[in-house]
């Protein structure tokens, strides 16, 4: 009988990597940078450690650490096994809990962005627990950008051009981008009223990302202004953090309307001045390959769609 691509695989991790005991154990020493601590909160002796992460330099043909007079310190290769090491065990661990815990096919794990998760989905969680009082969600929040899914991500938002060769794509909603501030920012400023006038205004922006995300030089650009010099009163590498500053009248920030609904309808951020632009990407809702959408699915979709419950 022929061998399978899955045992194809594990004998191929197998000679890649000839022993798990020596991942373990180059992870607390990379963690606690000492070998002495390492072998300690292992239950092994120095030497046991030391012969491990040597096995391992061998098996890489490079060296994982700089030994120096009284440190140690990764190499570049060794920062590089480090970071996927930990991660990889990080993830181990928490799928042991998971099962222990007796959490199974009920739970829903759904990636997104920092900013998609506390903008869109945290304000709405009492109408979704209304609707599927049974469902149990877990959201996960990648630093790296959301084109890398974790395995454990049963659904993923996006914000692009609905083509991904990793998974498959369901509509979600547009978007459009324009200028916000806080109603006490507004009655101590006059509002921008032509595109020239953002030029001398406090102006709060948040870094680009690798989905797309627009900034205060693109968003003018799109209207026409090609070489826009902006007075920044906040530049900030969060976007929860631009809209929070906006929302202590620190200046004007650029709103997502999909994101920042539940703020405008509160009042708690107003939009001033009809400039508006509008992405060619949208959201989707992504459901990786070789994973099936769940019967919730729909619901799921349905309820991000959904902003009637925001109206008062």
């Amino acid at each position: 009988m022929q061998p399978s691509e899955m045992d194809k695989k594990v004998k191929g991790y197998r000679r890649l990597i000839p022993s798990m005991t020596a991942l373990l154990e180059f992870e607390a020493v990379a963690r606690l940078a000492s070998f002495t601590l390492a072998a300690q909160e292992l239950g092994v002796t120095q030497a046991a450690v030391s012969k491990q992460i040597r096995l391992l330099e061998d098996t890489l043909g490079t060296k994982l650490f700089h030994r120096l007079h009284r440190a140690i310190k990764l190499t570049h290769e060794g920062y590089l096994l480090h970071s996927v090491v930990a991660e990889s065990i990080h993830r181990m661990a928490s799928v042991f809990d998971k099962i222990a815990e007796g959490i199974g096919e009920q739970e829903i794990t759904l990636a997104c962005t920092g900013a998609f998760s506390h903008m869109r989905i945290l304000p709405r969680l009492m109408s979704l627990r209304t609707l599927q009082p049974q469902l149990k969600l877990r959201l996960i929040t990648p630093l790296l950008s959301t084109g890398a899914y974790r395995d454990d991500a049963d659904l993923a938002i996006r914000f692009g051009n609905g083509k991904w060769d990793d998974g498959r794509s369901i509509f979600l909603f547009d978007e459009e981008v324009f200028p916000v501030c806080s109603p006490a920012w507004l009655a101590a400023h006059p509002a921008p009223t032509s595109i020239d006038d953002f030029l001398d205004v406090a102006l709060i922006d948040s870094d680009a990302t690798l989905e797309g995300w627009m900034t205060w030089n693109g968003w003018c650009r799109e209207l026409g202004d090609m070489h826009p010099k902006l007075n920044y009163s906040l530049r900030c590498s969060a976007y929860n953090d631009a809209i929070q500053a906006a929302l202590q009248g620190y200046g004007i920030a650029l709103g997502w309307g999909r994101l920042i609904a539940h703020l405008l309808n509160s009042g708690e951020l107003v939009r001033i001045t009809p400039y508006v632009v509008k992405p060619k990407d949208a959201y989707y809702v992504v459901v990786p390959t070789g994973r099936e959408p769940g019967a919730i699915t729909p619901t799921l979709v349905d309820w991000l769609q959904d902003d009637s419950h925001l109206k008062h």
